[in-house]
């Protein structure tokens, strides 16, 4: 195949393209490497890439309509992949014309892109915000998720609904999938694993919220490379009437997690034992626009895909030290 993958020197679509490029699959990646965290991590992604045949970069921002435009006129991708977002909760409380531009104007761009070239398949990320302050555990794709509690989350949900239709009305085959805490080596430096790791290992205090009450679905990259690949090679079919949407449009949505949260402060514990320190702990109360645990039902990917996440959260973590340690001496 083909593959176009935004947000390619992101964590996600760095081990995503990796692997693709592994199994002599063509990738094109795209990626505006704004500087919302370390624009030298994404260059170090990128550079990995770069020694794979089969790989090319370009910078550009899926917001510019034109520069979307002429890349779909300009070249024909088998599968889209849009990667490309302005990550974050608390962020989108300082700065929501990022979200904005980036996870709404940049997604239309794209799903226009995909109108006119017509790839066999388009796959976007969601996330695991939309189900918001949901209470009924494990969160399904059969839920209402209509009260996000962040603009991310609300930027997401819209996705979806913009998904469904331009897959309703031009037939195109879309899958959604909302991602539960993804986690391993590099990662990104505003997720609460990378920043308790060089807490501790600089000897600085952690801040962890709600007291610490709280649980989240961690999930390692590699389990989620894997999911999204099998997702790939599985387009819906149009007319067949999708039991978890309701719509006869060739559109699905999954969640994709490990299916088995997990305690923040067993996470903690962990991270302190495979780091040999203990973590000097700042306890604060619930943020706004935070949840206090996820849980994703993954029954309808496995059913489909075949997806199980196969990686525990000790043999992850400790992937993700290893690479930490390594990659910053």
């Amino acid at each position: 195949m083909k593959v176009l993958i935004t947000g390619v020197a992101g964590f996600i679509g760095y081990h995503l393209a990796a692997e693709l490029l592994k199994s002599s699959h063509g990738v094109v990646g795209i990626d505006n490497l704004n500087d919302y965290y370390d624009v030298t991590l994404k260059k170090s992604r990128l550079k990995e890439l770069d020694g794979f045949d089969g790989f090319s970069f370009k910078r550009m921002d899926i917001a510019s309509r034109t520069e979307v435009a002429e890349l779909f006129n300009q070249d024909h991708f088998d599968v889209v992949v849009n990667l490309a977002a302005q990550a974050g909760v608390r962020y989108s409380l300082e700065n929501p014309d990022a979200y904005v531009d980036s996870n709404l104007t940049g997604f239309a761009n794209i799903l226009e892109g995909c109108r006119h070239a017509k790839p066999d398949h388009l796959v976007y990320a969601s996330s695991s915000s939309v189900y918001g302050g949901n209470r009924k555990m494990p969160f399904s794709v059969k839920d209402g998720v209509d009260h996000p509690v962040s603009l991310y989350a609300a930027t997401k949900k819209s996705n979806e609904l913009m998904a469904h239709a331009y897959s309703h009305l031009y037939a195109i085959p879309v899958t959604g999938l909302r991602f539960f805490t993804v986690y391993g080596p590099f990662g990104r430096p505003d997720m609460a694993y990378f920043k308790f790791t060089k807490a501790i290992l600089e000897n600085n205090a952690i801040d962890v919220y709600n007291n610490g009450n709280m649980k989240r679905d961690f999930t390692y990259i590699d389990d989620i490379v894997n999911g999204v690949v099998k997702v790939m090679g599985h387009p819906p079919v149009p007319g067949q009437d999708q039991i978890e949407t309701g719509t006869k449009a060739p559109y699905r949505l999954y969640n994709i997690g490990n299916n088995q949260p997990v305690a923040l402060m067993t996470f903690i514990e962990t991270l302190e034992r495979l780091l040999g320190k203990k973590a000097v702990k700042n306890m604060l109360p619930m943020q706004p626009g935070d949840v206090p645990a996820t849980y994703a039902d993954i029954a309808s990917l496995t059913a489909d895909t075949g997806f199980t996440p196969e990686t525990s959260l000790e043999e992850g973590l400790e992937n993700f030290v290893q690479w930490y340690k390594s990659y910053y001496h």
